[in-house]
């Protein structure tokens, strides 16, 4: 039998290529057990109940019930670094723009495109656009994931002074940092020391509004600021005061809204960043492959509601998939159900991820349908599946 994919959003063709033969797409999400979303909301969606991933083709999952695909068992997950590339560049392009009125040269050139004597015009012109060079500037990096990373080193290559902070700071993140960008561990620092300040941090409470009055009462006088993450990481009225007194001279947002596009001193962008042909290609490769590797071999690389958790290609006579509530004595549950039901774990693995956990584990024999319908009834299971 096909497994099934439905698309709620157009995706690159170079994603679902990937699909193989096993796979067909499907118009009719209630058929589907994996589904590829960008921007469609999914909030108010009946999620059908042989729904088994999500795979959003972005970083950003605030179009998807997190909660509510967890409790039901369906792994969401989305593709980190994807589009790094394409977000890394819009941001430079924006810091030149905040920091030479081009698009002011630009409108002049247009306006006065009658001019026969545009050319000598132009040099007394010139003047009120020429702005500064961003070469030997201060610019603070406010989260070093994907996107900030790149960002820091690519300013950092550009001879900029580069501030870096990220409490969550991984590892491996680490490694790919530039040893030129300076590790900040106070958000203050960050705020009184840089000229350009740009912010690439996931959007929960702790981050909603960070940028507002406090934090502009902080910074220096006539700081750029440019957000390419979320548009509520900034408080846009706080944002109006401090671009009319002058203390913010830019505000770079590539997400419009009713008060964004108004804003006098602000440079706005359609909601560029992701959008090149390359990043939407990247992203959809990603979302497609990581979706097939679930349904397949049970492996989760990049979900947000579940932990990762990795057992290669299944070459098991079977392999059974476990999502449960991360309590006590569930491993020994669901050992114990096997062993009665004459089945022999030859591999297995477990990981937990605040509430919700997963347990991947290979057999000699392929357990039995009362076997299965004992482990499903096991409190705190949320879906048990036979992959092979």
């Amino acid at each position: 039998m096909k497994k099934m994919i439905h698309c709620l959003n157009e995706i690159s063709p170079c994603g679902t290529a990937l699909l193989t033969e096993e796979y067909t797409l499907t118009k009719d999400i209630k058929e589907a057990q994996g589904v590829l979303v960008r921007s469609a909301s999914m909030h108010e969606m009946e999620l059908p109940e042989g729904l088994l991933a999500i795979a959003r083709a972005g970083a950003g999952v605030n179009n998807i019930p997190l909660d509510a695909c967890a409790a039901e068992g369906i792994v969401v997950f989305n593709t980190p670094g994807a589009n790094a590339n394409g977000v890394k560049e819009l941001v430079i392009a924006g810091l030149l723009l905040a920091s030479r009125d081009i698009t002011g040269g630009i409108d002049w050139c247009k306006a006065n495109a009658e001019d026969e004597n545009i050319a000598k015009s132009a040099e007394k012109a010139k003047k009120a656009f020429a702005g500064c060079e961003i070469k030997g500037k201060k610019l603070g990096v406010v989260g070093l994931g994907a996107i900030g990373a790149e960002v820091a080193n690519a300013c950092s290559s550009l001879g900029m002074e580069v501030y870096g902070y990220d409490p969550f700071l991984s590892v491996n993140a680490a490694w790919g940092l530039s040893r030129n960008i300076r590790h900040i561990t106070s958000l203050d620092t960050i705020y009184k020391e840089c000229d350009y300040i740009t912010v690439h941090v996931p959007l929960i409470d702790s981050t909603k509004g960070m940028i507002n009055k406090a934090a502009f009462d902080i910074m220096k006088d006539g700081v750029v600021i440019l957000n390419f993450a979320r548009d509520i990481l900034v408080n846009e009225e706080d944002m109006k005061e401090a671009l009319e007194s002058g203390k913010v001279k830019k505000y770079v947002t590539d997400f419009p809204n009713a008060t964004s596009a108004h804003l006098e001193g602000a440079i706005v962008i359609p909601h560029l960043g992701a959008s090149t042909e390359e990043s939407e290609d990247n992203c959809a490769k990603m979302a497609v492959e990581e979706i097939m590797d679930y349904i397949d071999n049970g492996n989760i690389r990049n979900s947000v509601n579940f932990p990762a958790c990795d057992m290669g290609i299944c070459r098991a006579e079977s392999r059974i998939a476990v999502l449960h509530l991360n309590i006590p004595n569930m491993i020994g549950q669901i050992t114990g159900t096997l062993a009665a039901g004459d089945v022999n774990i030859t591999d297995m693995t477990n990981k937990s991820r605040e509430k919700y956990a997963y347990t991947l584990i290979d057999l000699e024999k392929t357990p039995d349908a009362m076997s299965i319908q004992k482990l499903n009834a096991i409190k705190g299971v949320l879906r048990v599946r036979v992959i092979k």
